[in-house]
């Protein structure tokens, strides 16, 4: 990977953790959100990327793939939280 290639994982990895850090707020903000509506939107996400939206380009696409990859890793997080008994 080349030196112009570097901006894309700086944007990825912003992304990544503003999506960790706006899920964990959401999840403390509102009692009745559960894993159960992140994963709604998790859904929708998949959906929004396959449906390829022609000319969304690199930054989009990079975007998009940090954004569904925060969610994937912050619901796998909760799920393994919950079996382990940490959160109920």
């Amino acid at each position: 990977m080349g030196i112009s290639d570097e901006w894309r994982d700086i944007k990825y990895n912003e992304i990544f953790e503003q999506e960790l850090l706006g899920l964990e707020r959401r999840l403390k903000a509102d009692p009745r959100c559960e894993i159960e509506d992140i994963q709604g939107i998790l859904d929708n996400l998949y959906i929004m990327d396959g449906a390829g939206w022609g000319g969304r380009g690199e930054l989009q696409d990079t975007i998009m793939a940090a954004t569904i990859a925060a969610y994937e890793h912050f619901i796998s997080g909760k799920k393994r939280d919950e079996i382990k008994g940490i959160i109920p």
